[in-house]
């Protein structure tokens, strides 16, 4: 593959404004900002939620969502997915009425019931998952970090922003950006949807921290490797061991730290030949965790 299949394009004039300012002497300045807009998401007829998100591709946005919420099934037909922007809506319709459609009229939602039994599917859910014994270089890493690292984002034009990117051993293959971490998941999870790709060989990296909803996602798109820029929480990392997911954080330069699934790495780099992170790079929190 000659090189990434879709990368950010911070030229996309949708994305960022130029706002005026002063700066901390008192001059008049004028920067980029990330663009942010409500996206409100149907399942046929059924309204399931409001994101805010930088707008582009809605597609994806919408199918990664429903699937990693287990509101939608492997199983099911997605007949066409239909975005207003004027109305900032986004439909998924599908041949038949889905299982999360059918509990959501069965219970009331004045209690919570109805997000708190989704909730409950999608942990259940996990447990019929099983992740493959896929092998992890350590040299792989480094050169995707590199590559990563020097690709044109929305991060270094106006910041305010998430990235996640779809791996296949040391090449980058779907690069997505968003206000929010899941948000970018989520895009990823739809082009995998729509163009039939599996997550077995695959493995996923993240500028954004290790919480427990990014191991669940990473889990629902049977990818068994997650790396990230950042840390971890406790319960992550709970979940990533019990669902024999490959949990990587801290990576920047030469270092990382592993907390789950150790053994499918693979220490092949000598570290003499590995550079520090340049500062050009450093996002917000980079000393810590966040």
């Amino acid at each position: 593959m000659a090189g990434p299949l879709i990368v950010p394009n911070p030229e996309d004039p949708r994305l960022t404004e130029r706002v005026a300012g002063v700066d901390e002497r008192g001059r008049a300045i004028e920067t980029s900002v990330t663009v942010e807009r409500p996206l409100t998401l149907y399942l046929n007829a059924q309204e399931i939620v409001t994101m805010m998100t930088i707008g582009d591709y809605p597609d994806y946005l919408a199918i990664g969502y429903l699937l990693n919420q287990n509101m939608l099934k492997a199983t099911d037909v997605v007949t066409g997915v239909d975005y207003d922007e004027d109305l900032e809506v986004v439909v998924v319709r599908t041949d038949t009425d889905t299982n999360f459609e059918d509990k959501l009229r069965k219970r009331t939602q004045t209690s919570g019931c109805a997000q708190g039994t989704a909730f409950g599917d999608l942990m259940e859910a996990l447990a019929e998952i099983k992740l493959p014994a896929t092998q992890f270089k350590t040299s792989w890493l480094y050169r995707l970090t590199n590559a990563i690292n020097t690709m044109p984002s929305l991060y270094l034009t106006a910041g305010a922003i998430h990235g996640c990117v779809l791996c296949k051993e040391d090449k980058p293959l779907v690069y997505m950006e968003d206000v929010g971490r899941h948000n970018a998941v989520d895009k990823i999870a739809g082009w995998m949807y729509r163009h039939g790709e599996s997550g077995g060989d695959k493995l996923f990296y993240t500028t954004g921290r290790l919480t427990s909803e990014m191991v669940i996602k990473t889990v629902r798109m049977g990818i068994p490797i997650l790396v990230s820029r950042s840390g971890f929480t406790a319960w992550g990392v709970a979940l990533a061991r019990q669902c024999g997911l490959t949990l990587i954080g801290r990576a920047r330069g030469k270092r990382f730290v592993a907390l789950a699934g150790e053994d499918r790495i693979v220490f092949d780099q000598d570290l003499s030949y590995v550079e520090e992170e340049s500062a050009r790079h450093h996002r917000k929190g980079s000393g810590g965790d966040d």
